[in-house]
């Protein structure tokens, strides 16, 4: 695995050290918390590749020059962009905010109370506007339509009065259907020039909840955006089939890496015993939101094949049922009448941050079930804990997984091929050298996926928009 963590350019890896330990202390100065960030647009599954131990397609990622400026270079503080968290998503959004700060640039930053961390307040290029306030899950149903509709007040005051010319959009807000539509045309009527991050091209399709409807508000948002973001060459071509967007308005950003969710010195032995697991065993994680498309009952059944021939395997599943817990009620079901059910820990609830590292260190390997997606958020936060993965070969997952070096891959929907290839990484070399391999996965991730990438493509698309500076 030599020269995982390479970089291509000299004084670059300097350049994403700084912007990377910026972004990491905005996360740990707020407590953030750690959302799922698996939540790609669905396409239907590719056939499964060839099983390789690929040293060359390293040796070619390692290679890529870094797109990203020398510091200072193209700077403008003419430059001003509002950019429109929707008032969460703390990781993408302080990420994003750090990106563009260090690039110069002077930021409206829509937030909340969730996202007011000292950072933001403190820093001069940033305009900190809470619009979105509080947002407590545990509020009445009352209270929570009373402040989301003071919320899209003072959006829409704002808006009407906003400095900046560039609107760039990074999630909608709370009404998917007029955000996609009426607000978007007052922003053009205002003459604001929007971009958008289109982190799931149609996440109906995926959630197996599309309709005409749905399609056609996202046709209207697509069209009415002068530039749209995603993270994947599928999400780009689905978006130029499916819904006619020119290429012009398209641009590939990386998912910038997850790096402010707080770490300690905690071991992974001191991280199994907080959760009843021995040593020696041997733990597979799924961490994220629960829902279809997730896979999650392809994992349990090849965790029961497994646990038939070795009695040391032990599963952790850390998550939030997403939409009906109708599908994780029949999961669970299943595992309490089964003969894994004493072998399974369970952490169904919303994990805060600090929480988060527990699990990753408590894994000796991350596994993504996935039935169909374009990517996976939650890659990328295993990889920020340098935790390999075994996901399925859908989307762009086989781009992101160098197979033998930080993770494996396995067929669609194959519960067996899944088993197989868990029995193969707890055999292979990755595992046995799991905590020196830890570090260059994590070193290897920050390059691949630095703000550094996100920020030069990021600020060269603002430049060529017409009439975006003041």
């Amino acid at each position: 695995m030599t020269g995982l963590g390479s970089v291509g350019e000299p004084g670059a890896q300097d350049r994403i050290q700084h912007r990377e330990t910026r972004i990491k202390n905005l996360g740990e100065s707020a407590g953030l918390r750690t959302e799922d960030r698996g939540r790609r647009t669905a396409s239907g599954s590719e056939e499964p590749t060839a099983r390789r131990e690929d040293t060359s397609a390293l040796s070619t990622l390692n290679n890529q020059p870094l797109v990203a400026p020398k510091p200072g270079a193209g700077r403008s503080t003419r430059l001003r962009v509002s950019l429109l968290t929707g008032g969460g998503d703390k990781p993408y959004a302080l990420g994003m905010a750090a990106a563009l700060t260090s690039e110069g640039m002077h930021l409206d930053f829509i937030g909340s109370d969730d996202l007011a961390v000292p950072e933001l307040l403190n820093d001069p290029l940033v305009n900190f506007l809470n619009l979105r306030g509080d947002q407590r899950p545990e509020a009445s149903r009352m209270a929570k339509a009373l402040r989301v509709l003071g919320y899209y007040v003072r959006l829409i005051r704002y808006a009407a009065t906003a400095r900046p010319k560039l609107f760039h959009i990074l999630w909608n807000n709370k009404f998917q259907l007029f955000d996609r539509t009426l607000l978007m045309l007052y922003y053009r009527l205002l003459g604001k020039k929007i971009a958008f991050t289109a982190h799931n091209v149609n996440a109906g399709r995926r959630d197996l909840n599309d309709s005409w409807l749905n399609r056609r508000s996202l046709k209207i948002q697509y069209i009415l955006s002068d530039h749209i973001f995603v993270h994947t060459d599928g999400m780009k071509s689905e978006l130029i089939s499916e819904f006619r967007v020119p290429e012009r308005k398209v641009s590939v950003i990386p998912f910038g890496i997850n790096n402010t969710v707080p770490t300690t010195s905690l071991s992974g032995a001191a991280a199994k015993r907080q959760l009843g697991v021995k040593s020696s065993d041997k733990t597979l994680l799924f961490f994220g939101n629960i829902a279809p498309y997730k896979g999650l009952e392809y994992l349990i059944d090849a965790f029961e094949e497994l646990s038939q021939k070795d009695g040391h395997y032990r599963l952790i599943i850390v998550g939030k049922p997403k939409g009906s817990e109708d599908y994780w009620k029949q999961i669970h079901r299943g595992i309490s009448r089964s003969r894994i059910r004493d072998r399974v820990v369970e952490r169904i609830e919303y994990i805060p941050d600090e929480e988060t590292e527990l699990f990753f260190k408590a894994a000796d390997v991350l596994i993504l079930p996935y039935a169909h997606v374009f990517q996976s958020g939650v890659l990328f936060l295993g990889y920020s804990f340098g935790l390999p993965a075994i996901a399925s070969d859908v989307g762009n997952l086989k781009e992101e997984i160098i197979e033998g070096q930080t993770g494996f891959l396995f067929k669609p929907q194959d519960s067996s091929d899944l088993a197989s290839r868990v029995d193969e990484y707890f055999k292979s070399e990755l595992f046995r050298n799991l905590e020196s391999r830890r570090a260059e996965i994590k070193a290897y991730a920050n390059e691949r996926y630095s703000w550094d990438k996100v920020a030069a493509v990021t600020t060269s698309v603002y430049s060529r928009l017409p009439n975006s500076n003041i």
